[in-house]
């Protein structure tokens, strides 16, 4: 995915989500697409085209993921008896990358993501240096030992954790679980899933 370099809090605006994960994205203020004079913007008006597309962008930023990417997980959910969205939204809910966000490890997904390039990261046992693995029920992550003691990690066992329901977080190994499959209500709601799947169904 070629990489956005304008200001942040912008794009968020724009999709009127954070994209981010970092608190500093939170949609406080003005919250309504840039170059809009108050709330009341033209995506009324938007072409039902326009509107899929949007929305297709918007899990794109979300996730930090390729078209390619994107198209693979809807080609992937369309092979499953579960509800396309559903079954896309659980696939990059357990993308690597995002569970480590998920756990509070890191402050947003793309910290998260480079993170997990960088090899910080193992899973059950083995090193995983593969933002977009898949991980299941049962799966334990952790730091990796030569790492643990750099500025990212050193002050984790003082850190307020609100993981996610179905992580759990090790503070001694500095990792945690994933510890029951994803439900309806662990799922993302800022996104219209409908509408991306009408947008690559065409």
């Amino acid at each position: 995915m070629s990489k956005y370099t304008g200001p942040k809090y912008r794009l968020c605006r724009r999709e009127g989500i954070n994209l981010f994960g970092n608190e500093k994205y939170n949609l406080k203020k003005k919250n309504y697409a840039p170059g809009q004079h108050g709330p009341k913007g033209t995506f009324s008006k938007q072409s039902e085209y326009a509107r899929q597309l949007r929305e297709k962008q918007k899990l794109k930023r979300f996730y930090g993921i390729t078209e390619r990417q994107m198209l693979n997980y809807y080609k992937k959910a369309t092979r499953k008896k579960e509800i396309t969205g559903t079954t896309m939204l659980k696939e990059l809910e357990s993308r690597f990358d995002n569970v480590i966000f998920r756990a509070g490890l890191a402050n947003s997904r793309p910290q998260a993501r480079q993170m997990v390039n960088h090899g910080h990261f193992k899973v059950n046992g083995i090193r995983m240096n593969i933002p977009s693995y898949q991980v299941k029920t049962g799966d334990k992550f952790e730091i990796v030992d030569r790492v643990k003691g750099s500025s990212l990690y050193g002050n984790l066992d003082k850190k307020k954790f609100a993981p996610a329901t179905w992580i759990k977080i090790d503070l001694k190994k500095l990792g945690g679980e994933v510890v029951r499959e994803l439900e309806e209500e662990d799922l993302e709601k800022a996104i219209q899933m409908n509408l991306v799947v009408e947008y690559y169904s065409k």
